[in-house]
């Protein structure tokens, strides 16, 4: 009887390894940037065994994170297998690449072009083009989607207002959405801290909904746009303020204010939420 329990154990547990999926680690030698750029990308259960094209999720860290954040701290494999394997989200190829790093003073942080850094160049002119070929994704807006947290939540919001003909969702979480562009730390110093908080203030995500003229809005309409933010963040008031300004202009979001701060344990949950999303959205989904 105990030999039989111990056969079947190990036969679950080869079935539970054997519909997992992976994170697998990459690099792109950017010409934009004239820097290596890491990033990490989940791939479903199979995928090394099949012709089949799948959807992409862009899935952007935080601010003093790197691409390594999302799976080390954020569990994202284990997640995005368990909601695979319910059906609660389709089989994906997520994408997790670096604009970042804890030293956030001498390292350069955040997803727009600044001076010496034009990060967004680098997304839209090599990123996608490299690993949409490379991990066999379909590749256009209807099986594309993007998600973050915190400079990742915002910068994946304003890619999308930017360039909503390309992404079918957004799912920000707690999204740093706006800026009052910071303070130099010396005159003639790069320091990179307050680059990346001018960035922030010269792509406000709240400007180009509040400014937005007609044909832009028609455009952003076309995104399924998913705001989350815990009542206790400090970033809470952006994202209240961005649902109003989009309300004002009849487009449609979701707004979810849970109970939470701005910590990994508020976006593990995020997660959960967010794949399913971004799911429907997708074409034939």
């Amino acid at each position: 009887m105990r030999k039989n329990l111990l056969m079947a154990l190990i036969a679950l547990l080869g079935f539970c390894t054997a519909q997992a999926g992976r994170v697998v680690t990459d690099s792109i030698q950017s010409q934009v940037l004239g820097a290596t750029v890491m990033y990490n990308v989940y791939l479903p259960n199979g995928f090394e065994n099949s012709t089949k094209q799948y959807p992409v999720v862009y899935l952007l860290h935080g601010f003093t994170d790197d691409y390594t954040a999302w799976r080390d701290k954020g569990q994202m494999q284990t997640v995005a297998d368990e909601l695979i394997e319910t059906g609660e989200a389709c089989e994906m190829v997520i994408v997790m690449p670096n604009a970042g790093g804890p030293n956030v003073m001498e390292t350069w942080n955040g997803y727009f072009n600044m001076p010496g850094w034009h990060y967004e160049d680098f997304f839209y002119q090599e990123l996608i083009p490299t690993v949409e070929q490379k991990y066999r994704c379909i590749g256009d807006k209807g099986h594309r989607a993007i998600m973050g947290l915190s400079m990742g939540g915002g910068g994946s919001t304003v890619y999308a207002q930017r360039h909503s003909d390309m992404f079918s969702s957004c799912y920000a979480m707690s999204a740093w959405l706006d800026s009052d562009g910071g303070h130099r730390r010396q005159e003639g110093v790069d320091d990179k801290v307050y680059l990346v908080s001018q960035a922030v203030k010269e792509h406000s995500a709240l400007n180009y909904v509040r400014y937005a003229d007609d044909a832009t809005v028609a455009q952003l309409r076309t995104v399924r746009w998913f705001i989350d933010c815990g009542d206790d963040d400090f970033l809470f008031d952006l994202s209240v303020e961005l649902h109003q300004l989009m309300r004002q202009k009849h487009i449609k979001s979701e707004l979810r204010i849970r109970n939470g701060e701005h910590n990994w344990e508020y976006w593990h949950t995020a997660i959960r939420i967010a794949l399913p999303f971004v799911t429907r959205g997708f074409v034939g989904q």
